[in-house]
Parts: C-alpha cells; sequence; structure tokens
C-alpha cells in the first residue's frame, strides 16, 4: 500500500484488468461494458486518489484481464494529513459477472497495514449498474461515503473505548474461526489473539478486532485436519471476494460486541 496516489501506469502494473476494453465473451448482448479505469478517472475528478489495486488470480486462461479487481481511494486531505485510522473508497469489479461493480466503504489502519471493509449495516455498497445513468450512480456513491466518514469514525472511537476482559477476547475469537476454516480444520482460538507487535497488546476492541483480522486474512496459523490428522500452516487470503466478505462479518461482530457493551454499562 503506497502513501502516494497511483498513476494509471503502476495502475496497470498492478491491475491489467482494470483496462481491459470489452466484456467477457460470456456476457450476454444485454450486458452494458463499463471500464473500469473510466470509472477510476471519474472518482479522481471527485478528489479521490487511488492508493492500491489487485485482481484476483484465474484458472481458466481464457477470463485473464475479465477477472475481479479492487481499487483503493483516499481522499487528498488523508494524504496531506493522515491520522492513524484512515477512510477509504473501495471499487469493486469484474467483466466476466463474477463481481458486480460495485462502491464500498473502508478503513486502513496505518500502524499494521490493514485494510478493513466496513460492514452494510454502518455503510451500505453502492452497486454501479451495467446499465443506465453510470455517472450520476457514481456521483451519488461517492457523496454517501463522504457524508458517512463522520459516522464510521465515531464507530471506530467507540470500539477503541469499549474494553474487553479475557473471556470477551476469546469469545470473538472463537466466534471469528468460522469466517476462514470449515469445520473440520481446527484452530486454536487463543493463536489468533497474539499480538504482532507490542502496541497491539491492549485490550480495547478495535485492537483485538485487527489483531483477529490481521491474522485471519495474513495466515501463518497452525491447526489439524480433524480428518485426515494431517497439520497444516494457513495461507494469506488472495481472493478479493473472501477478504471483503471476512472483514465486513468482523466488523459486524465487533459492532454486536459493542452494543452488548453498551447495554451493560447502561443497565
Amino acid at each position: 500500500m503506497t502513501t502516494q496516489p497511483l498513476t494509471n501506469q503502476e495502475l496497470e502494473k498492478l491491475a491489467p484488468s482494470l483496462f481491459t476494453a470489452e466484456p467477457c465473451f460470456e456476457a450476454s448482448d444485454k450486458y452494458h461494458f463499463i471500464s473500469t479505469i473510466s470509472v477510476v478517472d471519474e472518482i479522481r475528478s471527485y478528489g479521490w486518489y487511488p492508493v492500491s489495486a489487485s485482481e484476483s488470480s484465474v484458472r481458466d486462461e481464457a477470463k485473464e484481464g475479465f477477472q475481479q479487481h479492487c481499487v483503493r481511494f483516499r481522499q487528498l486531505d488523508d494524504f496531506l494529513n493522515p491520522g492513524q485510522n484512515v477512510l477509504e473508497l473501495l471499487l469493486f469489479n469484474s467483466h466476466d459477472r463474477s463481481k458486480k461493480f460495485s462502491i464500498s466503504a473502508g478503513i486502513y489502519r496505518f500502524v499494521c497495514a490493514n485494510g478493513l471493509v466496513v460492514a452494510d449495516s454502518v455503510f451500505e455498497s453502492y452497486d454501479i449498474k451495467h446499465i443506465g445513468d453510470k455517472e450520476n450512480e457514481v456521483k451519488n456513491a461517492v457523496d454517501n461515503i463522504v457524508k458517512a466518514k463522520e459516522k464510521i469514525m465515531d464507530k471506530i472511537t467507540l470500539f477503541e473505548n469499549t474494553m474487553l476482559n479475557e473471556s470477551e477476547k476469546e469469545s470473538f475469537a472463537r466466534a471469528s474461526i468460522p469466517l476462514r476454516f470449515e469445520k473440520h480444520l481446527q484452530v486454536n482460538y487463543k493463536d489468533l489473539l497474539e499480538p504482532h507487535r507490542i502496541s497491539d497488546d491492549k485490550n480495547d476492541l478495535y485492537t483485538v478486532f485487527n489483531t483477529i483480522q490481521e491474522h485471519l486474512i495474513r495466515g501463518n496459523l497452525n491447526g489439524i485436519n480433524k480428518i485426515t490428522g494431517r497439520r497444516f500452516t494457513s495461507k494469506e487470503i488472495k481472493s478479493i471476494s473472501t477478504d471483503a466478505q471476512i472483514n465486513k462479518s468482523l466488523w459486524q461482530m465487533a459492532e454486536n460486541i459493542a452494543k452488548i457493551k453498551q447495554s451493560q454499562s447502561v443497565a
């Protein structure tokens, strides 16, 4: 993840599928093709600049260049005066119909280089239809992310001010395991709570959330396959869809924990 905006030349090196100029051969005649890079340029015109790009790998070589891809953007203010947590705009698309064209909100945490995705309960994702008035749809999505910024940052403050005891941390870790691992793959939930750095040895909900997220996404967790008895080490999540889904689900869990803790303090 860069701290400077990426040029189109740099984006093309990271995710060539952004520049695909036609839909996949499987798309129907009703499918209205939208060039991803044209939307990237449009989002730039609203004051958001790309900082990263990625694309999924493909098994079918015929679909190379049409696969899922994601671009993350930040506002100019956050380049000039970045905080510990920065709001990002996430653009998702594919040209093989495997991923809808959509815009979501995300958070980038500088201390651990974690790219989080905000759950739909906090910010609704906006689909950009492959028919209709694309320009108005993109502008509407961008405007709504800007409007939601304060609400999202307030949610982070709530997480940071919500303290968890050891039992609550362990409950969070146990509940997160099915987001990444099938039932027959057993890992030690305590491993998900091991901080990657001294500064993350804390008990607030936001730090615990980030610690668990980092373990699930980046991998390197040891476990055992209960069916075969073989040991395994988890790999880093490379799938754009899986990454986003785990992030959204973890965020929703954190929200639920914060609500429960708040209700206890009020009572």
